[in-house]
């Protein structure tokens, strides 16, 4: 099959919405980045998550919720935040339902009233994505104090380039390779709103660093891959890739 032909006649890619519809079984992930302060406020961030805000989520029956920092990444202190919510509803309104828990608001006082002169951290961004149909929810596919994991973000060009690529880890089985292979996945996600729009992004987990690399050396020798790589119809879908390698903080859930 041509791509042409294929891109003109594919239900899925030719009518793409902008947006995905509500699916009652798929969550939406919120991802947040915290540029922190450096000095004596650095382990702000941190220290609130651990001690208040993973709790908070607790209590309102949300997690797993990973909390990681860059190992290889953005040349600055930076906090990632992973939140799952089982509705765009709950996605929606989470400030607001924080924001009543007493406990939350009365342990969290010294980062929630921070100064303009004294912030508890420099810049805060929010990506919010809706899971993939052949990963619903986010997994937990690795433990272990050596464990990392691998942030990927694929920007396109293009609606449609987007929703073609998405159908290759989908319907083209990019998502059942990785699993065979060993790229062990935590999530993937179509992002609705954020920055680097358009794009989709996914987590990947690992024991160590070093069953990382053997497991991308496989995949890039894989005839199964070759294969979904050269088909045209999932020709020049991507125009950047944004690659963080992260380590889970020591309370991280995830």
């Amino acid at each position: 099959m041509q791509r042409r032909s294929f891109l003109a006649t594919s239900p899925l890619i030719a009518a793409a919405p902008l947006v995905a519809s509500p699916a009652p079984n798929r969550q939406y992930l919120e991802l947040i980045a915290y540029h922190t302060q450096v000095g004596t406020r650095k382990s702000m961030v941190v220290d609130f998550y651990r001690d208040v805000a993973l709790p908070a989520y607790g209590r309102l029956g949300i997690g797993p919720v990973g909390v990681f920092t860059p190992q290889y990444g953005p040349n600055q202190p930076t906090v990632y935040v992973l939140v799952p919510h089982a509705s765009l509803e709950q996605a929606a309104a989470i400030n607001q339902l924080l924001l009543e828990d007493a406990t939350f608001v009365q342990d969290g006082a010294e980062f929630l009233n921070a100064s303009l002169t004294s912030p508890a951290y420099v810049r805060q961004t929010r990506q919010l994505m809706v899971a993939f149909k052949d990963m619903p929810t986010v997994e937990m596919p690795v433990n272990g104090a050596d464990r990392i994991f691998e942030l990927r973000i694929y920007e396109s060009h293009s609606i449609r380039a987007g929703q073609t690529k998405i159908h290759m880890f989908n319907e083209g089985g990019e998502i059942a390779l990785f699993r065979k292979i060993g790229l062990h996945p935590v999530f993937f996600g179509e992002t609705l709103f954020g920055p680097m729009m358009l794009n989709l992004t996914y987590m990947l987990g690992f024991s160590s660093m070093s069953e990382r690399d053997d497991a991308w050396r496989r995949f890039i020798d894989d005839p199964e891959w070759h294969a979904m790589r050269d088909n045209p119809m999932y020709a020049d879908t991507v125009s950047n890739i944004t690659d963080f390698i992260l380590r889970p903080a020591p309370f991280s859930q995830i």
